[in-house]
């Protein structure tokens, strides 16, 4: 357990993680990287004006102990599917961000290597290649059969225990104000009683990983599973035994209930050959190529031809490249194109 957190400007470990997390260099470094792609919004702009104020008010109360959260805004997107999100107010906002940045190299450390989501160097792209590494190491080149048994956890976000997650961060994290700071955030957005983290917060990125942490290593080394990635809620195993993944599920049903109080998407457990191509995180891998899902490729097709920005072009493209997707591409510069001669 750790009352003291490695200090981020380098060397060991040096006072409570409470005193860096309200520390006034994290919080105005925290506000650095929390107003980043913001700047033009009314209320980072309105919260920036009184910005030396605004930063030590907050860290003020939370040094009181008087801090409470100030509610959420609720919206919905569509990214693909519809979600709604909960967006705190800026000062809030600023101190998760501040949590965030403490507690990460904290965590992180811990995760397995194979955890994809909200890390450092990891993300879909790297989460897809390294999947692609896998069936072809496991298949010889593919020349052996290869199955992949996909999961989803059903309404993962909405179902996280709250006491759960506090006995998980409990087990790296013995700095009682810090604790406490940590159970006033996680309780200030329930689904239902004592459930649920809102996707509109930073915090709920790292505390996603900390609560699924021991499933990955429940899987890797109780039940003996190399290859297998996860991002989020969703996880792919694969093996060249179809009837060991099969053997695997009861498995994995009864810790995620057990132990999470999880439970698995009936209708996303899915067991497919490499040669039917196997589905994740967008993209479809097949035998020697990469290719993106065709619902993926009409919705980037849609919003490229309903944009006016190249950088949201130019992002596109970046996403593509990862994959064998010359149509679209030239789609897409097409577009770009005909932006950029007007």
């Amino acid at each position: 357990m750790i009352g003291a957190t490695k200090n981020w400007l380098g060397g060991g470990f040096n006072g409570r993680i409470f005193d860096h997390i309200t520390s006034v260099q994290n919080l105005f470094r925290a506000w650095k990287e929390f107003k980043k792609g913001k700047n033009k919004k009314t209320d980072i702009i309105t919260f920036a004006l009184n910005l030396e104020n605004n930063i030590f008010s907050l860290r003020d109360e939370l040094i009181s102990g008087s801090w409470i959260c100030g509610g959420y805004k609720k919206f919905s997107i569509k990214d693909p599917k519809p979600r709604i999100i909960h967006k705190a107010i800026v000062r809030d906002r600023l101190l998760y961000q501040a949590i965030y940045q403490v507690l990460y190299p904290i965590f992180d450390e811990t995760f397995i290597f194979d955890s994809y989501s909200s890390r450092n160097g990891k993300g879909i792209h790297a989460g897809v290649k390294r999947l692609s590494v896998f069936l072809q190491k496991l298949s010889k080149n593919y020349t052996k059969p290869v199955y992949a048994l996909k999961c989803d956890i059903k309404k993962f976000f909405d179902s996280i225990d709250h006491i759960v997650l506090l006995d998980l961060i409990k087990e790296k994290v013995d700095c009682q104000y810090t604790l406490k700071l940590i159970e006033k955030v996680i309780s200030s957005f329930q689904k239902s009683p004592e459930k649920g983290l809102p996707l509109g917060n930073v915090t709920s990125q790292i505390f996603a990983n900390v609560y699924m942490n021991n499933f990955d290593w429940y899987i890797k080394r109780n039940l003996d599973i190399k290859y297998y990635l996860r991002y989020n809620d969703d996880f792919v195993i694969l093996s060249s035994d179809k009837n060991t993944l099969v053997h695997n599920i009861r498995y994995i049903v009864c810790y995620l209930n057990s132990n999470l109080k999880l439970s698995l998407h009936p209708d996303k457990i899915l067991i497919r050959k490499l040669y039917q191509g196997i589905d994740f995180l967008g993209a479809v891998l097949l035998p020697h190529r990469i290719v993106i899902r065709t619902k993926t490729k009409k919705r980037i097709l849609k919003k490229v031809f309903h944009t006016k920005d190249l950088q949201v072009i130019e992002s596109y493209l970046g996403h593509i490249s990862h994959t064998k997707s010359s149509k679209i591409r030239r789609e897409i510069l097409t577009k770009k194109r005909m932006l950029t001669l007007k």
